[in-house]
């Protein structure tokens, strides 16, 4: 395989980007202190690509990829690589799918090859596809057992009442019942293609063997196929107060569970630069808002009010557009009170500029964070692989430099734009009285 040019854009990059002469991403980054070598293959094929009547599909394929291909066995890929002491995994979001390896770097040569054939020659067996169908309906229905699990459902299909993002990745029961095995290879067919793929490898390994390899073992990619995409409408903004209560049994505490839209990255109204500066900026946010002790709403709801046993707040970043959410359990008689102090506390982010010692406080938890993310040949590779699905990898050591150049000013532009006080989605569990 020749390879036709290392991007220009990437030269910033502590790691090397290559794209192949089929249209394959490799990045590959050495990092000799440890004979670790880790290997995230990232594939822009996630549940928002599935038609309706497909939901389900994307997740249902990660599980079927690790049955084998022609040429390897159900449960042959997991043995070898774990008879060399390495392990490996994967998982499915709306936007990506992806799979990898950790493994002694002398072993890499001898496990790669086993991940791309089943990944590229994914047999999907009709003997195996009923068996893993309950394996992942069972997931499914534990989701429903899971009240956190449920009422985020809830809370996303209220906000995304447009785009797929709104739909559950494991899918619905009635759909994954109605999947078969030859719609299933046409779904695979279609988008585990090159031009779809990054291959990430970090570790004990040279750029040159790291390259041969990938060329070694990602030559043989399906046939082609064309099966139908989902219609990926822009969401609308939210323009009122969306609300539902409901109750769930052996629910010991209420949850208040708020959300807001926020940018995707395939907004086509925003350079890359602006993106990314509102998301790092929502980063922040969450961060202010329920990050530890001091932060303002653990402060003042739990720490001296003592309205709520825990809240939480996180910025999910997105192609479609993005997803802000603060969240809290409480006893229920506090519900009404809690919400309407956490959309004064949002008015006062829009209308009084935060200090520069509270700003401070919250770029060093994140920059700490990300320190902390990148200490591993693993962690590494996931940065890499999210943020060529996302993005551009480029933009993965620039994180720090991004976050320390947000101003009080923007905090306070981002919160007037996307955190309003009065239009947002909020889903409210409430335990439900118990019969007899």
């Amino acid at each position: 395989m020749r390879v036709l040019n290392v991007l220009a854009e990437y030269s910033t990059l502590s790691a090397n980007v290559t794209r192949m002469s089929n249209g394959l991403t490799v990045i590959h980054q050495c990092t000799p202190a440890t004979s670790v070598a880790a290997v995230d293959i990232w594939v822009k094929a996630g549940a928002a690509l599935e038609p309706d009547e497909w939901s389900g599909m994307a997740h249902f394929l990660e599980h079927m990829i690790f049955k084998g291909s022609s040429r390897i066995p159900p449960g042959a890929f997991d043995r070898e690589v774990e008879h060399r002491g390495g392990v490996t995994n994967a998982a499915t979001s709306y936007d990506y799918a992806h799979y990898f390896i950790t493994t002694a770097s002398q072993y890499l040569e001898e496990t790669l090859p086993y991940l791309a054939d089943i990944l590229l020659d994914a047999a999907i067996p009709d003997e195996e596809f009923d068996r893993e169908r309950d394996v992942v309906m069972e997931e499914l229905r534990q989701s429903y057992d899971n009240p956190d699990c449920a009422a985020f459902q809830l809370l996303t299909e209220m906000v995304y009442q447009s785009h797929p993002y709104g739909r559950p990745i494991l899918g619905w029961e009635e759909t994954l019942l109605n999947h078969s095995p030859t719609a299933m290879r046409a779904f695979h067919h279609t988008h585990y293609q090159p031009e779809n793929m990054t291959v990430v490898v970090v570790g004990d390994i040279s750029q040159d063997r790291a390259l041969k390899l990938v060329d070694r073992t990602f030559q043989s990619f399906p046939n082609r196929a064309y099966c139908t995409l989902s219609l990926q409408e822009a969401e609308p903004p939210i323009t009122r107060i969306r609300r539902q209560e409901l109750a769930m049994p052996r629910l010991e505490q209420a949850r208040l569970m708020m959300a807001w839209l926020g940018p995707g990255m395939d907004s086509p109204f925003q350079t890359l630069d602006e993106k990314l500066q509102a998301a790092y900026g929502l980063d922040l946010l969450s961060v202010l808002l329920a990050e530890g002790r001091t932060s303002r709403l653990v402060w003042e709801l739990r720490e001296d009010r003592n309205l709520v046993q825990a809240i939480s707040s996180s910025f999910s970043l997105q192609k479609g557009s993005g997803l802000f959410t603060i969240t809290a359990w409480l006893e229920a008689e506090h519900l009404e009170r809690v919400e309407a102090i956490i959309c004064d506390r949002l008015s006062e982010l829009a209308s009084v500029p935060v200090s520069e010692a509270e700003l401070n406080r919250c770029k060093r938890l994140l920059c700490n964070d990300y320190a902390f993310s990148t200490e591993t040949p693993g962690q590494l590779a996931g940065l890499y692989g999210y943020y060529s699905v996302m993005a551009c990898p480029s933009v993965v050591p620039s994180y720090p430099q991004r976050i320390q150049a947000i101003r009080p000013e923007d905090i306070q532009r981002l919160a007037s734009q996307y955190l309003s006080p009065y239009h947002y989605a909020v889903t409210i569990v409430r335990p439900a009285e118990n019969e007899g």
